[in-house]
């Protein structure tokens, strides 16, 4: 059975910085896309950072420059590395994975067949 768990969210005061995690367990069948989206207090899951090996890093405005998806293939384990965080970054942050190739931080969250369970990132004025 594969699981994804995400760790590392938590509380900041603004222009301060956070990593999240995010392992990966079961087989996969090697995961060819992983993705980070974030769901803030409308709702609304929104993808922000992609990463794949056929496309590479994919980010949407609000976090480039700002933010650092990466992987370990060793660890099993996604990252997401977050500087300069802004109060419009407070959200519930998932991870998901998909064993097709090409994606992008555009792509409609149907297409990612895993999700963990979320971990919430609050950024203070």
């Amino acid at each position: 059975q594969v699981q994804l768990v995400e760790s590392g969210g938590g509380s900041v005061q603004a222009g301060g910085s956070l990593r999240l995690s995010c392992e990966v367990s079961g087989y996969l069948f090697g995961a060819r896309c992983m993705a980070w989206f974030r769901q803030d207090s409308t709702l609304v899951r929104e993808g922000i950072a992609t990463i794949s090996r056929d496309i590479g890093a994919t980010y949407v405005d609000s976090v480039k420059g700002r933010f650092t998806i990466s992987v370990d293939n060793n660890k099993n384990t996604l990252y997401l590395q977050m500087n300069s965080l802004r109060p419009d970054d407070t959200a519930t942050y998932f991870c998901a994975a998909d064993r097709r190739w090409g994606c992008h931080y555009s792509d409609s969250l149907v297409r990612f067949e895993y999700w963990g369970q979320g971990t919430q990132v609050t950024v203070s004025s």
